[in-house]
């Protein structure tokens, strides 16, 4: 049989490369070709197909017996669905100020699932028990929406990781105040590979309830999951996911990608490298005078603060953004394909701008 004709051209460069972010990576060479295993024939849709009841194994063996999937298509979707299953309609979450529910979801957290959202400031993206606390009261007091769950990002907003036992430090100080866990974990992946431990040990093992699963910025063309770890914290997944508009007609091909992730050890390596790189831009950053570090580089991104007018410079000629740019704060992202490379190449291209 010869090979389906195709009339659709490369519009980009494939070499080029930039810091802005991991979504703008392609997709793993092993996930394309999963998509193309689970293609051909009639699967059964919405979800009932072989490859989403194989996920469901999966997740276990990473998540323990009683996780289960439900794959989404992104991660603004599946953050509003875990939260709406863990909230009543007076409810409310309490996240850091810099979480991503709160800064980069346009309000949909509150918009599109009707759920407020009670802030903290925090310097370097994690909550405490203390800072918790600052939001968590006032249950019986009508006149404000009442704290019911603890939003927690893992990695952080920031590029910050909790480890295990702050997560269960904040678990149990939840839990005892009656509210419960939810992680987003868009990039949860590179967290369990900057700590060296499994993700069950900072998700299940340390009592999160429910949490939301990154695919994507780990090397997915798309799609994510809520993977419930507490089945008594939830209610209603199935249809809060319908009326979200995050149920897929064609599942496998969300529930595969995420299969090929995770089955074995894809998941690991990609963030284990995307670290590494993030690691190799930090030493060189370092060596350059008049550039400030402003966080702890712990996952895959780096913050710094340079001057305006280098960054605007830099900007010509890769990509990256902002973060604050009246401070001068920029974000700079590696993925599961940069390069040494395109690290270095980064790195003389900043020397050169800082010298002018």
């Amino acid at each position: 049989m010869n090979p389906p004709r195709t009339d659709a051209r490369r519009h980009h460069d494939p070499d080029v490369r930039g810091f802005a972010s991991d979504n703008y990576a392609g997709a793993h060479p092993e996930v394309l070709a999963a998509l193309a295993l689970a293609n051909g024939g009639h699967q059964v849709a919405y979800g009932e197909d072989a490859y989403t009841e194989n996920l469901q194994q999966v997740i276990r063996s990473h998540f323990g017996p009683t996780a289960e999937a439900f794959p989404v298509f992104n991660g603004t979707g599946a953050n509003v669905v875990a939260l709406q299953a863990v909230t009543d309609r007076w409810g409310a979450v309490i996240c850091a100020e810099s979480a991503h529910v709160n800064v980069d979801e346009g309000g949909a957290p509150e918009r599109v699932g009707g759920i407020k959202l009670l802030t903290v400031p925090t310097p370097d993206g994690k909550l405490t028990p203390e800072l918790i606390d600052r939001q968590a009261y006032g249950w019986e007091d009508e006149h404000r929406a009442m704290p019911q769950v603890v939003s927690i990002a893992q990695a952080t907003e920031l590029g910050t990781v909790y480890t295990p036992d702050e997560m269960r430090a904040l678990c149990e100080h939840a839990h005892a105040r009656g509210m419960k866990v939810h992680v987003d974990g868009s990039r949860l992946a590179n967290a369990a590979a900057a700590l060296d431990v499994p993700m069950r040990a900072f998700t299940n093992a340390a009592g999160v309830d429910l949490l939301s699963l990154g695919g994507t910025k780990n090397g997915a063309l798309f799609g994510e999951a809520v993977v419930v770890l507490n089945q008594d914290a939830v209610s209603h997944m199935k249809h809060l996911r319908k009326l979200s508009m995050q149920l897929a007609s064609k599942m496998r091909f969300v529930s595969v990608q995420l299969e090929a992730l995770l089955a074995r050890d894809l998941w690991l390596r990609n963030a284990r490298h995307a670290n590494e790189m993030a690691q190799r831009l930090a030493e060189g950053v370092r060596a350059v005078h008049g550039v400030e570090i402003l966080h702890p580089v712990q996952a895959n991104a780096v913050f710094a603060r340079l001057p305006h007018a280098v960054t605007e410079r830099l900007q010509k000629r890769f990509r990256f953004y902002f973060w604050d740019e009246a401070a001068g704060d920029v974000r700079w992202m590696c993925a599961f394909d940069t390069t040494e490379d395109d690290v270095d190449t980064f790195l003389a291209a900043l020397k050169e701008e800082m010298a002018r």
